[in-house]
């Protein structure tokens, strides 16, 4: 039978839950009580050859009603004529008075008045959330309990726009450095609209760009580094974290500086003179930037062989042109076919290439257009050994080949 049961009037009440929509009249003030659902109910034929299933359906339907329970819903009906029973009042409607009906209806009663008091005290000190209540009433209703210290959290922002500290330095009555912490999406949502556009970063994204978005101060980032010479070791000290700041500052009789985005690879990289291998920074090559004594010094990155350790090498040289790649030629790559593996379909690079030399922009080619096979690439750390050791010993030569001899691998 397809006809509409009291389960499925409720399902349609629900949905309109779901929606926001129950909610979010209490914002607009548009009224959607009564609502009305229209009923799937016998045709003419059906009544004359079905007409005690007729009746049971009508009395499920009246046993649920709002007559019945005394809340729901109410039955609209209409006169349906059959020539083998006659004319009869069928329903052909469920009709929800009030929002209340609504609510006791999906077993939700009490929620509204939760509701109405975020709107209430959202409104009072932030008339331009009406927007973000209509749009978001479930999610208001679901932070209902901690809605005083979202409040608080806005207010603070609000009188101390881009403050310049550190999360935990916030002094707000009642909220802890946790709880920000654990509803930057939310706040952010927030934030964005009470505050003036002068208070906001619109290019910092997502909650771990919440502290940059708002002018907070964050961890700073740190350059890592091994000085592989031990004459250059400071104090005995050959591996540092610095500040970029104060790695700008650095003052060593250096040579050379390797780059390598691999930790393993900074960790375990051969002693050679007069030279630092920086690691660990991947796309943030950024943080070298500022760092103008390695405009002085050969700067050699040594990334992955695929186009992601491209697109990387490409953007160090926007700031660093005379950089050199290291171990990201065909030689190498050849050498080590059996270690090759896949370089993931979504982390390919399909950006700007013109700082990459002709060899290497040619290999670049091979590997986009799969001419050794598809998403080859060649991972930084699968190389050998004694090739890396066998290269550093052409650099530390300054010869100009930057490929090592053929070895066994």
């Amino acid at each position: 039978m397809s006809w509409t049961t009291p389960e499925q009037i409720t399902t349609e009440v629900e949905k309109r839950w779901r929606r926001g929509e129950i909610l979010a009249a209490r914002v607009t003030g548009e009224p959607i009580f009564p609502l009305q659902v229209r009923l799937r109910r016998p045709n003419a034929r059906e009544v004359a050859e079905r007409f005690g299933d007729v009746l049971d359906w009508v009395r499920r339907l009246d046993e649920a009603s709002l007559r019945a329970r005394g809340y729901g819903f109410d039955l609209l009906r209409e006169e349906v004529r059959s020539r083998v029973q006659g004319a009869n009042e069928l329903p052909v409607a469920a009709v929800i008075p009030t929002e209340s009906d609504a609510l006791r209806l999906i077993r939700t009663p009490g929620v509204a008045d939760r509701f109405q008091a975020v709107v209430d005290a959202s409104l009072a000190r932030y008339p331009a959330l009406q927007n973000w209540l209509t749009r978001r009433p479930l999610t208001a209703l679901d932070h209902a309990a901690r809605w005083v210290k979202v409040l608080s959290v806005l207010d603070w922002f609000a009188a101390n726009p881009r403050p310049g500290l550190y999360l935990r330095q916030l002094d707000i009555p009642g909220v802890d450095t946790k709880f920000i912490e654990a509803h930057r999406g939310l706040l952010t949502e927030l934030l964005d609209i009470v505050l003036p556009e002068m208070a906001i970063d619109r290019t910092a994204v997502g909650v771990r760009g919440f502290n940059a978005r708002y002018g907070l101060r964050s961890e700073p980032p740190l350059v890592r580094f091994r000085l592989v010479d031990p004459a250059l070791h400071i104090q005995g000290l050959s591996d540092l974290s610095l500040p970029p700041e104060q790695f700008a500052t650095l003052s060593l009789p250096v040579r050379r500086v390797f780059v390598t985005e691999n930790r393993t690879n900074g960790l375990s990289f051969p002693d050679c003179p007069g030279s630092m291998v920086v690691f660990g920074l991947g796309y943030g090559l950024q943080r070298l930037t500022e760092v103008a004594w390695l405009r002085d010094v050969d700067v050699h990155y040594w990334g992955d062989i695929d186009t992601h350790g491209f697109g990387i090498l490409n953007r160090l040289r926007s700031s660093l042109p005379s950089a050199r790649s290291f171990l990201m030629d065909r030689a190498t790559l050849e050498a080590h076919r059996p270690l090759w593996g896949d370089e993931p379909a979504e982390k390919r690079y399909a950006g700007d290439t013109g700082r990459l030399t002709t060899e290497e922009h040619a290999l670049f080619e091979d590997l986009t257009l799969d001419r050794f096979g598809e998403r080859v690439r060649l991972e930084q750390e699968r190389i050998s050994y004694r090739w890396l050791e066998a290269a550093l010993r052409d650099r530390a030569a300054g010869l100009e080949n930057q490929c090592p001899p053929d070895l066994d691998v």
